[in-house]
């Protein structure tokens, strides 16, 4: 059995679930609500602060299914309660972020500025000219996002320039040799 889609999943308080026909999904909590379809094979209960999932036979589909439809609900939870955040740091002389209303301007070394729009239901935050926080409740969006940002100019092995994630490390290449 999936061991992920085994554990029962803790609702905390100020955190409501709906489950609708279809399983349609609703978690509303302090921070908002998000809601979606989850495979309409796996069976989702409530007792009390507790979700469970289960599935209905052992066939390859479902049991991929059952970790997965754990692991969304359990996103879904913990978004609405205390929410996600990535932290990109930028590298490189010259090389800065700043942020204007929802418009987050990256200087990268290009011959022009690199503009970037905050999505729905996504926030980034500049801290310094070179640390971004990329917040929100949808996990996948703010993977989605941080992931659009790095990839304007990804980290380079030889001096290590360009945009990573905070706990990402580069494995660093040496450059070419010098004339003996």
């Amino acid at each position: 059995m999936s061991r992920v889609g085994k554990m029962p999943i803790a609702v905390p308080a100020g955190v409501t679930v709906e489950i609708a026909e279809n399983n349609k999904v609703t978690v509303k909590g302090p921070k908002g609500s998000l809601s979606r379809v989850l495979p309409a094979e796996m069976e989702i209960k409530q007792e009390g602060a507790e979700l469970t999932v289960s599935r209905p036979n052992d066939l390859k589909r479902n049991r991929a299914l059952h970790g997965l439809t754990r692991a969304l609900l359990n996103n879904m939870v913990v978004g609405v309660s205390d929410g996600f955040q990535k932290v990109l740091e930028i590298n490189g002389v010259g090389y800065r972020a700043a942020k204007e209303g929802k418009k987050l301007t990256l200087s990268l070394g290009y011959s022009h500025p690199v503009i970037m729009e905050d999505p729905e239901g996504v926030e980034s935050v500049c801290e310094t000219a070179n640390k971004i926080v990329v917040k929100g409740i949808d996990k996948e969006k703010v993977g989605q996002y941080a992931a659009e940002i790095r990839s304007k100019r990804g980290p380079e092995p030889y001096k290590g320039k360009g945009i990573k994630y905070a706990d990402e490390h580069i494995r660093r290449k040496v450059g070419k040799a010098g004339k003996k």
